[in-house]
Formats: structure tokens, C-alpha cells, sequence
């Protein structure tokens, strides 16, 4: 069997649905031992390049009067790394992770800022999900950060690369009580358009917590951008090289 044939086997097996389980079963035990991981590169839905950044904001859906407040964020992958310990299955790894910074703010009012830590595992080009560190807009710790290594907590999926297979379940945060999204592949959507521009080729996730019952987080993504739409949040800008964000309290 080929190197990518090989390639592509693991990935199908790690994301395929799993049946055989029960209809609300999603993927928790991953491949980390074939995994090289490194802090750049990423894959086409997940881009993990040094000062790679994204503007959402819900400005269309305030306009319609659907939304009572202006949110907005600024999603940045920092030049920064981080590197992060943990054992699983009784090996210990250490990994060196991509800093992204999420700085969402409400009405003018900065309401969270979280350094979320990614690393792509090559060759499949998976993007595992190491962990956040978040405070809120004063500057306060929140009760949702979570790192892979304390308190049993262990890396999940953020975005697979070459499977992207309707139905497949998977965990993206394993921090038993306190981080456990996890992700459904919905639907191939094809041609997106938001006040960035069209994007085609471009899939659906939806997000789900057992922390939270009932709730949905509806996200798109496109190739070579990554996140486009984020419930009523859509991609309004996007840039490549050097790049700023507003500092807290100051105003776009």
C-alpha cells in the first residue's frame, strides 16, 4: 500500500462514524503515537500560518433587527508558540502548539479573550486541539479554560484534513465538567458568499457539548480561509502577513 493510501486509511478510520456504538457516539481515542506534530501548516479548513487572521462579525444580522447587539472577533494565529506535556496510553508527549488568539467583543464592550493552542499532525495534516487559557473582558480568568495534561484533561480534534466525511463525530475538547465540544460534519455546502466575498468548496460543522443540552453552534468553513460563519457571525474580513487586533477598550 502506498504512503498516501496509508495516509488516507488512517484518516478514514480515526473519523468514520461510529455505528457499531450507539447513534450518539463521537470519536474520542486518536492516533497521537503516528502523529508528528508540528506548529505550522495546518490544512485547508484549519490554516495554522504565523499572523493569519479572520474578521467575523453579526453587523448584517443587527441590520435585519434579528440581533440585538453588534459581536464581533478577531481570530489571530500568533507568531507564538507553546509547548505543552501530557501523558496518554503511558507514553508522555511534548508538544510545541500554535498560540491563536480569539478577542470577541459585544457592543464596543471586549466580553473574552482566549489563546487557544493547535498543532498540525503531520502527515495527515489533522489539526489537534491542545487546550485555551480565557479571561474575560476584565482580565479575569474563566471557568472554561482547560490544557491538556491537568486533571486528566487530553487533546481532541479541531478540523480533520483529507476525510472529511458526512456524519462523522468527533471530540474536540476532552476536559471532563469543564471543556467537552465535540463536532458533527453536516453537510457539504459547497458556494458560501458573506460580506467577505464567495467562497466555494466549503463544509458544515456543527458543534455540541454534553455540558450543554440541547444547544447548537452552526459553522462553515472554506478552503484556505477556514472559519466563514460562526452561527450569525460571518466572515467580514480576512489578511495574510502583519497584523493587529484592537487592544481591550479600545474601539474598531
Amino acid at each position: 500500500m502506498s504512503a498516501l493510501l496509508r495516509t488516507t486509511a488512517a484518516a478514514l478510520a480515526v473519523l468514520a462514524p461510529l455505528a457499531a456504538s450507539g447513534q450518539d457516539a463521537f470519536t474520542e481515542e486518536f492516533p497521537l503515537a503516528s502523529c508528528r506534530f508540528q506548529p505550522h501548516g495546518g490544512n485547508a479548513y484549519f490554516v495554522l500560518d504565523p499572523n493569519h487572521q479572520l474578521y467575523l462579525s453579526n453587523q448584517r444580522c443587527v441590520a435585519a433587527g434579528d440581533c440585538d447587539e453588534l459581536e464581533e472577533v478577531w481570530i489571530t494565529t500568533q507568531p507564538a508558540t507553546r509547548l505543552i506535556t501530557f501523558e496518554q496510553d503511558g507514553k508522555t508527549y511534548t508538544v510545541r502548539t500554535r498560540v491563536v488568539e480569539e478577542f470577541e467583543v459585544a457592543d464596543g464592550e471586549v466580553e473574552e479573550i482566549s489563546q487557544n493552542y493547535y498543532a498540525s499532525c503531520a502527515p495527515m495534516n489533522d489539526v489537534y486541539y491542545f487546550g485555551e487559557d480565557v479571561t474575560d473582558g476584565d482580565g479575569n480568568p474563566a471557568g472554561d479554560a482547560w490544557l491538556a495534561g491537568v486533571d486528566g484533561a487530553r487533546p481532541g480534534i479541531i478540523m480533520p484534513d483529507r476525510a472529511f466525511l458526512l456524519g462523522s463525530r468527533y471530540y474536540q475538547e476532552q476536559a471532563a465538567g469543564v471543556a467537552q465540544d465535540r463536532a458533527e460534519h453536516t453537510a457539504i455546502v459547497g458556494e458560501v458568499t458573506v460580506p467577505a466575498g464567495s467562497f466555494e468548496d466549503c463544509v458544515e460543522v456543527t458543534e455540541t457539548s454534553p455540558l450543554e443540552p440541547g444547544q447548537e453552534s452552526l459553522k462553515v468553513y472554506c478552503p484556505g480561509i477556514g472559519l466563514v460563519i460562526d452561527n450569525d457571525m460571518e466572515l467580514a474580513a480576512h489578511y495574510r502577513g502583519a497584523v493587529a487586533r484592537p487592544e481591550a477598550g479600545e474601539e474598531d
